[in-house]
């Protein structure tokens, strides 16, 4: 696996990380009422949910996807039109300034434990439908089957979830400050705008792939 294709991936899961999301919502409500500790723990649960996600895509879609050229034509036109869609959807909101998600949440009513927490996190990735698609969608694009063994596919993982950290640690750290960037409005334009040009590139380049 070569260098432009990790950070390839890398920018697309990092525009995936920056856009307002649930995650960012789950801190936000769980540091001010439970402490940074909680609020990792948080990621810890994230990144455990990434490792899921991967595993399935590495193992389980591969292998069905090799077997069969009509689903592999399946999914990469139906994770072709996920990406184009929610390419579009991003550049909607970056053209209309749609609100910020963080703007009016409201912290958790009861104190969070560890394990609480890294459970939360990991339900709101795990069960989170756009995480799956992404793993179904984008992520083969960068781990063709046949030639990169599993090792390499979970370094993919690895850089999605190291980018987690370094996005949503300094948040928990400095939440009330990191927040209020993250909920800019001007900001958030921005990241969604890319996002769409982004994303709809990788959709049109996915419809075009060849089995």
């Amino acid at each position: 696996m070569t260098s432009a294709t990790m950070l390839a991936f890398a920018a697309m899961a990092a525009l995936l990380i920056m856009s307002p999301g649930p995650n960012g919502v789950l801190i936000a409500k769980t540091v001010p009422t439970s402490g940074r500790a909680a609020g990792f723990a948080n990621i810890g649960g994230f990144v455990v949910a990434f490792f899921v996600h991967g595993t399935f895509a590495i193992f389980g879609l591969s292998m069905l996807l090799l077997q069969s050229a009509n689903l592999f034509t399946a999914v990469k036109f139906a994770g072709a039109g996920y990406l184009v869609w929610i390419g579009v959807k991003a550049l909607r909101d970056a053209w209309r300034g749609m609100p910020a998600a963080l703007t009016q949440v409201a912290p958790a009513r009861r104190r969070r434990t560890l394990v609480k927490a890294l459970g939360e996190g990991f339900l709101t990735n795990a069960l989170n439908p756009k995480v799956a698609m992404f793993y179904i969608a984008a992520f083969p694009q960068f781990v063709p089957p046949d030639n990169v063994s599993p090792l390499a596919a979970y370094a993919l993982v690895a850089v999605h979830a190291a980018l987690n950290v370094a996005w949503f640690g300094p948040m928990v750290l400095l939440f009330g400050r990191l927040s209020t960037l993250a909920r800019s409005g001007r900001m958030q334009r921005a990241i969604k705008g890319l996002t769409g040009v982004v994303f709809v590139g990788f959709g049109i380049k996915l419809a075009t792939l060849r089995p």
